[in-house]
């Protein structure tokens, strides 16, 4: 039985990776690309494909296979569950305006962080974060308050993860405290070299970290007094988020 599972859960993982060779600049494949870029054996690959065609998740065409019409169900669904209200998207694109520089919001997912949403800054140098990029946790202005109560085994695993290793537990620890005290955090090329980020915490209704909003963009924009200025405005907003109801379909990860 258990081999069973094993075998259907590696089954599962092979015709992930194959729907995951699917990108906006790949937007069909064909049996010998997922071959090269699985190592699988053919006669695997053509059976995945063909399982995943049937469920209508892959659509043969001429030039290969594309996204199937079945993903539209499932993306229709995650949108109408992680899209934001007309008013928060609106209170990012007025933040982004006022501000200048790229607002995001972060949600934690174990090790990593994932951006929900993004409202671009105006200026032709700016920091982008694609919405559905994971992020690692190890740095990072967002990770700082996203981490606010974690406990101990996630920050050990989390460090482990860091080009720094487990030693790196105590500056984490050291990150957070910092940014539970003052109400917000900010990282200084943490994690790419030349950007700076200020977030501050959104809650739910029990009070929880729940998400992280954050400005960021090129390090030379970020002087002190600026950064003391983004995080009242990101405080600002946050509160009002908070307010109207941050919770669904966020919620503590750990």
């Amino acid at each position: 039985m258990e081999a069973l599972e094993t075998q259907g859960v590696r089954s599962v993982q092979r015709a992930l990776d194959i729907l995951s060779l699917l990108t906006e600049e790949r937007p069909s494949i064909t049996i010998k690309d997922a071959v090269a870029a699985t190592g699988l054996a053919k006669t695997t690959v053509i059976r995945l494909i063909q399982t995943l065609e049937q469920m209508g998740l892959l659509w043969a065409t001429s030039n290969g296979y594309m996204a199937g019409p079945g993903l539209w169900r499932w993306a229709h669904l995650a949108r109408s569950s992680w899209e934001l209200p007309p008013e928060t998207k609106r209170l990012m694109r007025d933040l982004a305006a006022r501000d200048r520089e790229t607002v995001n919001v972060y949600v934690a997912r174990d090790i990593v962080r994932v951006c929900i949403a993004q409202q671009e800054g105006p200026q032709p140098l700016r920091h982008v974060v694609h919405v559905g990029d994971e992020l690692p946790m190890w740095a990072g202005a967002s990770a700082k308050v996203l981490l606010r109560n974690a406990p101990a085994a996630l920050l050990t695993r989390i460090a482990r993860s860091s080009p720094y290793g487990e030693d790196h537990v105590r500056r984490l620890q050291e990150w957070i405290d910092e940014a539970t005290g003052r109400g917000w955090a900010v990282s200084h090329g943490e994690r790419e070299e030349g950007i700076t980020a200020v977030a501050v915490p959104i809650l739910g209704r029990s009070g929880t970290v729940v998400a992280a909003l954050t400005l960021s963009g090129p390090t030379m924009r970020f002087s002190d007094e600026r950064v003391e200025t983004y995080a009242k405005d990101l405080k600002e907003v946050a509160n009002h988020m908070t307010e109207r109801g941050f919770d669904h379909p966020l919620g503590a990860s750990y």
